[in-house]
């Protein structure tokens, strides 16, 4: 009798320590956002005038502002409104733009040329011009931060759900579908939408990292939640008068969003590798 060689059972490739290290700061991140309590303490507006710009210490492990105000209870919580405009605009830019890609893919040659030129129109401004536009007709704050970094946005997710519905819509499974009666609702959601959902998943868990950078820059120049609301890009623009005697002020908050912009790209590519079948 002939032995069979049985091949060996296939191991499972372990997480990289970065993508470990990654994932546990954005996690650290979302827990900062949803119960900063767990993480401190403090009151984020408790402002003592005798601790201002106390350096890094015991009783105030990242220091205080010029409010004396408790940097890392405001980091904490600046968490919050941060990690909200990333989710958000990136949330808006996906619906949107899947619904201005399905139309352009599916609706026709007019509805295809009508909206993608919509969409270059929007692509070509830039985003601090399109910005000034919003907050111009509509005002500054967080929400009007998240609409103007949504149509930044837009653009790229319409484009990449033009190609796959179009894609999709030519293939044999969807043409036999249609040849049996299936209506044009029923194949986008059978059919277009399930598969270009990896690649929404991969590009949108990316541009949540660079969603955070704008919306912390709008804040920066004046754009975002109004003071003392605590925000990592309005700390980081309080910071800069004062980086020449008290560095702590403006150095942390902008590690905040440098690390949380890092570790969200370092797992969107983890991710994308993990569904192309690439090692990690």
């Amino acid at each position: 009798m002939t032995a069979v060689a049985l091949a060996p059972p296939r191991r499972r490739r372990a997480l990289r320590p970065g993508v470990w290290g990654a994932s546990l700061f954005v996690g650290l991140v979302v827990v900062a956002a949803v119960v900063p309590g767990l993480l401190t303490s403090g009151n984020p507006g408790a402002a003592d005038a005798v601790s201002a710009l106390q350096g890094p210490g015991a009783d105030h492990l990242l220091g205080t502002d010029a409010n004396g105000r408790d940097l890392l209870t405001r980091i904490v919580y600046g968490a919050r409104p941060s990690l909200l405009a990333g989710l958000g605009a990136t949330g808006l830019a996906v619906l949107v733009g899947s619904a201005l890609g399905l139309v352009a893919g599916l609706g026709g040659r007019f509805a295809d040329e009508t909206t993608m030129r919509l969409v270059e129109v929007l692509q070509s401004l830039p985003t601090l011009l399109l910005a000034l536009l919003v907050f111009t007709i509509a005002g500054p704050g967080t929400l009007n931060s998240i609409f103007a970094i949504a149509l930044y946005l837009m653009p790229s997710y319409a484009r990449l759900v033009r190609v796959q519905s179009k894609l999709i819509g030519r293939s044999g499974y969807v043409e036999a579908a249609t040849s049996l009666g299936l209506g044009r609702i029923a194949i986008v959601v059978r059919h277009v939408l399930p598969n270009a959902f990896v690649p929404l998943l991969v590009l949108a868990t990316i541009e949540v990292g660079l969603t955070i950078v704008a919306a912390s820059s709008l804040s920066f120049l004046g754009f975002g939640p109004k003071p003392p609301a605590p925000e990592w890009g309005a700390m980081l623009s309080a910071g800069r008068d004062y980086f020449a005697v008290a560095w702590w002020v403006a150095v942390f908050p902008g590690l905040a969003i440098s690390l949380t912009v890092l570790s969200i790209t370092v797992v969107g590519r983890h991710l994308q590798r993990r569904l192309e079948g690439r090692p990690s």
